[in-house]
C-alpha cells in the first residue's frame, strides 16, 4: 500500500557512461528522450519547423553532461510519469543506445527520492529478465534493483533515505514484536506481560506456514530440468510474499487490538456520559480485535490452499516443507478462530457476529479437511 501516487511523481535521474565526452553522452540522451532530435537531413514539416526524431521513452527529458567530480559523463534525466516510462525502462534504453555506440552504462545515480513501488517494480523486472523467481521478499527486491542499475556506483544508495516510504515511517515497515529476533520474541511471549498472546502467534503460525511453501515455490521456480515452469511457481512464490507480507503486519496488530480493549476498559466511568462513552469503546475495540483474527483465518487458509499446491506440483524433494507449512497454517486458522470466539462474547452487535461466526467455522472445518489432504499428500510422496 503506497501512500504515494506513482503516476504523478517526478524522479531526476542519472545514468553514467564509460566516457569522458559530452557529446557521445548527447547522443545517447537523443536516442531516449521523447523529443528525440531534429532530423539531420534539415527536413521541415508542413509549417516549416524542423523535423524532429523522436527518442523510445515517452514522458522522459534528457540530456549529456560531463561530471568533474565523478571524471565520467552522464546521461542526466527527469522522468515526468514513471507509470509511462518507468526507471529500469529508461536505464535499460540508456543501455542499449550506448552499447550500439560502443559505449557501457556503468550505473546510475538517483537524486532525491524514489517511491517504494518504482524500486519493487525494478526488482522484478530484472529477475523476468533472468527467467528468476519474483516472489521474494521486499528487501530482496529493492537490493536486486540497486545491483542491477548500479545506483550504488558513485555513493552508496541507503533504502532508509531514498525510498519515500521507508524516509516517512523511519525504514521498512516493521512492527514492535517483527522487529524482534527470535529468541527476544519467545522471551517476550513467556514473559508474565499478557501480550503477544495466542492471537499473535497464530498470526505468526501463519507467516511461517506460508514461508514454507512460498521457499518450495522458488525452489521449484529454479530446479534444474524445470525450466519451463519457472513462471508457474513464481507466480505462488509472489502471492506467497503477500500473504507472508499482510500476516506478519497482523503479528503486531492482534496485540495492538487487544491494547485497545485495555485501554477502553480503563476509561472513566464517573458520569452517565463517560459510562456510555466507555461502553461504545469497548463494543467498537471489541469488534477490531475480531476482525484482525478473522482476518489471520483467512490468510491462513488461502496459505494452506499454497502449501497443498506446494505438495502437489512443487519439487518432491521438499514436500515435507509444503506440509510443515500446511500444518503452521492449519494451527493459524484454529487459533485464530478460538480468539474470534473468545472476543465475540463480549460483542453485542449480533448482525454482525451473524456475519462472521458461521465463516469462521467454515474455514476452521475447510482448514481441518485440507489437513488430511496436504498429509495424505506428503505420506503418498514419501512412501
Amino acid at each position: 500500500n503506497t501512500a504515494i501516487g506513482a503516476r504523478d511523481f517526478l524522479v531526476a535521474y542519472n545514468v553514467n557512461l564509460n566516457t569522458t565526452s559530452t557529446r557521445r553522452a548527447n547522443s545517447v540522451a537523443f536516442d531516449v528522450r521523447e523529443q528525440g532530435r531534429v532530423d539531420p537531413s534539415g527536413a521541415k514539416d508542413a509549417s516549416g519547423e524542423a523535423v524532429r526524431i523522436p527518442g523510445t521513452c515517452k514522458a522522459v527529458k534528457a540530456i549529456g553532461w560531463y561530471i568533474e567530480e565523478y571524471g565520467l559523463a552522464q546521461v542526466s534525466m527527469n522522468l515526468t510519469n514513471i507509470s509511462i516510462t518507468p526507471v529500469h525502462i529508461a536505464f535499460d534504453e540508456c543501455v542499449k543506445s550506448a552499447y550500439n555506440r560502443g559505449m557501457r552504462v556503468t550505473g546510475s545515480e538517483l537524486v532525491g527520492l524514489i517511491p517504494l513501488q518504482a524500486m519493487l517494480d525494478a526488482g522484478k523486472y530484472f529477475l523476468e529478465k533472468q527467467q528468476r523467481s519474483t516472489g521474494v521478499s521486499e528487501e530482496e527486491l529493492i537490493h536486486i534493483a540497486i545491483k542491477s542499475m548500479g545506483l550504488d556506483e558513485l555513493t552508496p544508495f541507503d533504502p532508509k533515505e531514498k525510498i519515500i516510504e521507508y524516509k516517512l515511517r523511519g525504514g521498512a515497515n516493521t512492527g514492535r514484536l517483527v522487529g524482534m529476533n527470535l529468541r527476544t520474541f519467545a522471551n517476550e511471549t513467556a514473559s508474565e506481560s499478557v501480550a503477544p498472546g495466542g492471537g499473535s502467534i497464530s498470526a505468526y503460525a501463519g507467516a511461517l506456514g506460508i514461508s514454507l511453501a512460498t521457499m518450495v515455490a522458488n525452489l521449484s521456480s529454479h530446479k534444474r530440468g524445470w525450466d519451463e515452469r519457472w513462471k508457474e511457481f513464481s507466480d505462488w512464490a509472489e502471492k506467497g510474499q503477500r500473504l507472508k507480507d499482510e500476516l506478519l503486519h497482523l503479528v503486531d496488530e492482534d496485540t495492538e487490538a487487544f491494547n485497545r480493549i485495555m485501554q477502553a476498559f480503563g476509561m472513566p466511568k464517573g458520569s452517565p456520559e463517560e459510562k456510555a462513552a466507555r461502553s461504545a469503546a469497548i463494543q467498537e475495540a471489541t469488534k477490531y480485535a475480531i476482525e484482525i483474527p478473522f482476518r489471520v483465518m483467512q490468510l491462513s487458509l488461502e496459505s494452506m490452499h499454497v502449501a497443498k499446491a506446494m505438495a502437489e506440483t512443487g519439487n518432491p524433494n521438499s514436500v515435507t516443507d509444503a506440509g510443515v507449512g500446511g500444518l503452521c497454517a492449519r494451527t493459524a486458522v484454529i487459533g485464530a478462530h478460538m480468539n474470534v470466539l473468545t472476543n465475540a462474547a463480549g460483542l453485542k452487535d449480533k448482525d454482525f457476529l451473524d456475519r462472521i461466526l458461521p465463516e469462521a467455522q467454515r474455514m476452521t472445518n475447510e482448514a481441518e479437511a485440507l489437513e488430511q489432504e496436504i498429509r495424505a499428500i506428503v505420506i503418498r510422496n514419501i512412501g
